[in-house]
């Protein structure tokens, strides 16, 4: 309770900043279970609940904006948008260009989806979209990779027989194994530092008040229930 009490202090101070500021959330869109574009057309999921309920707690009014993966760091420092929110893990390299929240999951396992369930990864064409994790662990063992713009492109790679496998988050994998024959290999990897918010470097007071936030849900336990609902990571 004393820490409960500790953080929402903390949060209340940096937040009053920019009570009637608009902060623009980035995020992919692309990206199931993380975030991606509802039949209404409407930004939806686990980041889109996540972030709805910092801002509300941050007192910021927040609006969303989509920017494809390739170019979100770029438009991030640019000012196209404020923050990214997109499941983005926390690397040494991202942190050269941009700062981050602390992470508000721990590293996700990724996972690999191929059609034979019996396939060396290690001997064959692995799929993974460009600019993330999965595609430089891959390129640092030497392996055979194919890049591709958007999550959908990996997987579809896979399914017409361009690629041997895709390697991507487990919580993404687990939205489209079990059709057209994709199977989860038992082989699994845990690369990266657990996702957080990014802000630019200049933005320090915005990434406290993030921060604040992020950690009065860790405190009452509201994280954790978001992260079960959408199955996007194991829990604090």
């Amino acid at each position: 309770m004393k820490k409960l009490i500790l953080s929402t202090a903390a949060l209340a101070l940096v937040a009053g900043f920019a009570s009637a500021d608009v902060v623009r959330m980035g995020t992919e869109g692309a990206y199931a279970p993380w975030n991606f574009v509802n039949d209404a057309g409407e930004i939806d999921g686990f980041e889109r609940e996540l972030g709805d309920e910092l801002c509300k707690r941050a007192n910021l009014t927040c609006e969303w904006v989509k920017n494809d993966w390739d170019s979100i760091i770029p438009n991030l420092v640019s000012g196209n948008y404020d923050t990214i929110i997109a499941g983005m893990s926390v690397t040494a390299e991202r942190d050269e260009v941009i700062d981050f929240t602390q992470a508000y999951t721990p590293p996700d396992p990724s996972a690999f989806a191929a059609l034979d369930a019996g396939l060396d990864v290690e001997g064959g064409v692995i799929a993974a979209q460009a600019a993330t994790i999965q595609a430089a662990f891959i390129a640092e063992k030497g392996w055979t990779l194919i890049e591709f713009a958007t999550p959908e492109e990996t997987v579809a790679a896979v399914r017409n027989g361009e690629a041997d496998a895709v390697l991507a988050d487990k919580s993404f994998l687990d939205t489209v194994v079990g059709s057209d024959g994709l199977v989860l290999l038992e082989r699994t990897e845990m690369i990266g530092g657990g996702v957080g918010m990014g802000v630019r470097e200049s933005d320090q007071e915005l990434r406290a008040t993030f921060d604040a936030a992020i950690q009065s849900m860790k405190d009452d336990g509201t994280l954790n229930t978001l992260i079960a609902k959408w199955e996007v990571s194991s829990q604090w």
